[in-house]
């Protein structure tokens, strides 16, 4: 990046977020994405289970990780999410809250595509700092509105 370029995001930004897990979330969130997992919905079933009682479909804490950043970003720019890469590490548990955070590691302007190219690790841990997933993300972030179109023009060459 140039001197002159624009910066739409900050290197070393961070932004978190909580999400609680109560057992009626977990069933109404595994039915809303059709995850029909009796761990999920059927409090008897998962008990034997070897987890001892409901978990969250996987998709509700990356769901919710993933709307993470768009809701940061869009607070003061328009991201547009374009790569992510997750690994469950451990099951959210019914009764879990669990943090979810993100950090900006790097980033570039992209001149073509009129914002910053932000690269951002993040990670979910539960209520006793046990990480419950990991991962990296890819996103553009732009200007917004009438700012997009002046770093547009600012870059032009």
């Amino acid at each position: 990046m140039s001197d002159d370029a624009p910066r739409v995001v900050t290197i070393g930004e961070t932004f978190s977020t909580t999400l609680a897990l109560p057992p009626e979330s977990i069933k109404a969130f595994a039915t809303l994405v059709n995850d029909l997992n009796p761990l999920h919905h059927d409090a008897a079933y998962a008990a034997q289970s070897r987890f001892g009682g409901l978990i969250a479909s996987g998709t509700q804490p990356t769901a919710h990780w993933m709307a993470l950043v768009a809701t940061h970003f869009s607070q003061y720019a328009q991201p547009l999410g374009l790569e992510f890469d997750m690994k469950l590490k451990k099951a959210a548990r019914s009764g879990d809250t669990l943090t979810l955070s993100w950090q900006v590691t790097h980033a570039f302007w992209k001149a073509s595509l009129g914002g910053d190219l932000a690269q951002l690790d993040g990670k979910a841990v539960n209520q006793h700092d046990e990480v419950v997933l990991l991962g990296k993300a890819t996103v553009l972030v732009m200007p917004r509105g009438t700012d997009a179109a002046a770093a547009a023009g600012s870059t032009a060459r």
